[in-house]
């Protein structure tokens, strides 16, 4: 653990030197506009999802605590997401990109509330900004559907086996990105073209982070750290897949109920993931699978313990054009056995999915998607030590892009 914190920092500083920096602050100041306010180079644009999940649904019991709220029992039309992003060059060197969330929930409940998603500022290293440094609440670089944003994702939700190691896939830290210019250009293209692309996070990336999850306090002296490579390749025929290796390493404090014994509430939080992206041209696929360990409850000692625990998914579609629309057919089937470390007692998870579904985007505004999810799904806790709940429902979306 000490090495691979000692080798990230010697890493990120041969890579940044007090010369370089003067360096570029100085060419910055040169070449800023002078009659040009920073306020002029912001845009803002967004996107809202609306849901409804209770057609043709078997089981109210049937719930997804990390994924959507309003699955089961007393769930009814729900604002998922409703985003505003402000973002833009304030400089030659300095992008800044700030998101809040005007439909985050209240714990344990459906009220809305505003709070922030992202608020990072990325200083370019060089002129071509192939080398970034961000600073502040970011995604963590860990897996190609958490760096996805929601806005271009096929599925409904993330899926469990990748999402559990980073709720919300963003937290807090200081975060180092390198891509040549060509391949930061075919980053753009696969979410410009529609193709779902992830976005640019970097070939390489390497991140030192507070670990216990966006808009969470620090609970330890022990920050996370994380790697990932990615690489799309693209064939003479014009087919791109995407190949990553991601990991990361750190400890994590849990929250418990009344009812857990456990007497140690912090424990060693390690993954290590893979992940094969085809590009839908039209056809495509894609998958992720991850282990590691992490604390998870055991519902027979009444206790949260350190244990091992694996899972990922794989995804099949198709996108087709119909006119000037987009329609884009999927199945995609989850796997996860093993804690959610976020959720209390770090809740134990046996997670078994099939969804089949369908996007249909209209224009570049409007976007209606509709997923029949067939679930098996065992989530147990000191409140709950028995709790396996199988059913199906159908499950839709509309989709605002302005």
């Amino acid at each position: 653990m000490k090495t691979f914190k000692g080798l990230g920092i010697l890493m990120i500083c041969c890579i940044i030197n007090v010369e370089t920096i003067a360096q570029f602050v100085a060419s910055d100041i040169k070449k800023e506009a002078p009659n040009k306010k920073w306020y002029e180079k912001i845009s803002l644009r967004g996107y809202a999802q609306i849901r409804y999940n209770r057609l043709l649904e078997t089981n109210e019991k049937l719930k997804c605590e990390q994924c959507d709220r309003s699955w089961g029992e007393n769930g009814g039309f729900f604002i998922r997401r409703g985003r505003l992003i402000l973002s833009g060059d304030i400089s030659d060197r300095l992008y800044i990109y700030v998101q809040p969330d005007f439909a985050s929930n209240v714990s344990g409940t459906f009220q809305h509330a505003l709070q922030i998603r992202d608020a990072y500022f990325d200083l370019a290293l060089d002129t071509h900004k192939e080398y970034r440094l961000r600073f502040g609440q970011s995604k963590v670089p860990y897996g190609f559907e958490n760096m996805q944003s929601s806005q271009n994702r096929l599925s409904l939700d993330r899926a469990d086996p990748t999402n559990s190691p980073v709720a919300n896939e963003r937290d807090l830290g200081v975060f180092f990105y390198w891509a040549p210019t060509k391949i930061r250009e075919r980053f753009s293209y696969l979410v410009s073209s529609g193709l779902k692309g992830s976005g640019d996070y970097g070939v390489f990336a390497f991140g030192v982070y507070n670990g216990q999850n966006s808009n969470r306090a620090e609970m330890n002296n022990q920050p996370h750290i994380v790697s990932r490579i990615t690489y799309p390749f693209k064939l003479k025929s014009g087919q791109i897949i995407e190949t990553s290796l991601q990991a990361y390493s750190g400890q994590y404090v849990i929250e418990k109920h009344a009812k857990n014994n456990a007497k140690n509430v912090s424990f060693n939080d390690r993954r290590i993931a893979g992940t094969l992206v085809v590009y839908p041209q039209p056809i495509g696929f894609q998958a992720e699978y991850n282990i590691g360990e992490g604390p998870e409850f055991n519902p027979n000692t009444m206790t949260t313990e350190h244990k091992k625990l694996q899972g990922g998914y794989a995804q099949l579609m198709w996108r087709k054009k119909i006119d000037e629309n987009y329609i884009t057919p999927f199945v995609r089937y989850q796997y996860y056995q093993g804690g959610k470390k976020h959720e209390i007692d770090a809740r134990s998870y046996l997670v078994k999915d099939l969804e089949i579904g369908a996007e249909w985007q209209l224009k570049s505004y409007f976007e209606l998607t509709a997923v029949y999810t067939i679930s098996d799904r065992t989530f147990e806790d000191a409140n709950l030590p028995d709790n396996q709940q199988k059913g199906n429902l159908l499950r839709l979306q509309a989709q605002f892009n302005f």
